[in-house]
């Protein structure tokens, strides 16, 4: 397993199950009502098991991907998302199961967590697939798994975090005995790949003199 797959592929199914209630029929509430519960009990596992597993390592290994300004802000910014789409999914709990109101609510959690994913997909997965070895990468996968696994069932109460303090606090929990490895890893490949880097440089300086 793989912790970026098994993200994508949970972002697969986040998508389906909005296009399957925007297909279901209008006046099936009770059909629309299950639907929904399982989607948010979907979304809040998923950001749950992100923010105690994935988000940690990333911020030990990454670099910030893409068009992140750095780890920091990238994973401030994931989780200042999770924050948006809890409060939407809030709302539509508030709204009478298949009224206006509560399909408005619908699509604007399908907006939120839509830009969500594919702010992650392009930053945070990017970036930790070119920092983290494939030995974390399956660890981090089985601990994220069984730990939504035992959650399923019953849901999660959805909690707000406070991004910086998270990251604050994320950056100082304690790493595991392949997360560190990685680090190592990570730490040796970057420092040869400036000293390459700088050879090239002085190659190419020393011929442009000749």
């Amino acid at each position: 397993m793989d912790i970026t797959d098994v993200i994508l592929r949970q972002h697969d199914e986040q998508r389906r199950m909005f296009a399957m209630l925007e297909e279901w029929p209008r006046d099936d509430h009770e059909g629309l009502a299950a639907v929904w519960k399982r989607l948010e009990i979907l979304l809040e596992v998923h950001a749950e098991a992100e923010e105690k597993y994935f988000y940690p390592e990333l911020l030990r290994l990454g670099t910030g991907g893409a068009d992140a300004e750095s780890v920091d802000e990238e994973v401030e910014d994931a989780v200042k998302d999770h924050n948006e789409i809890r409060q939407a999914v809030r709302k539509v709990g508030r709204c009478r199961t298949g009224s206006d109101a509560w399909w408005r609510a619908v699509v604007d959690a399908n907006v939120h967590n839509s830009d969500h994913m594919g702010e992650e997909e392009r930053q945070d997965l990017a970036d930790f697939r070119q920092q983290a070895t494939l030995e974390l990468r399956h660890e981090i996968a089985v601990q994220f798994v069984r730990h939504e696994a035992l959650r399923w069932s019953d849901g999660i109460t959805p909690k707000d975090k406070d991004p910086k303090a998270y990251v604050s606090g994320a950056k100082s929990s304690k790493a595991s005995a392949t997360a560190k490895k990685a680090a190592r890893e990570a730490k040796k490949a970057a420092t040869t790949g400036r000293a390459r880097a700088a050879r090239s440089k002085k190659s190419s300086a020393e011929a442009a003199e000749e």
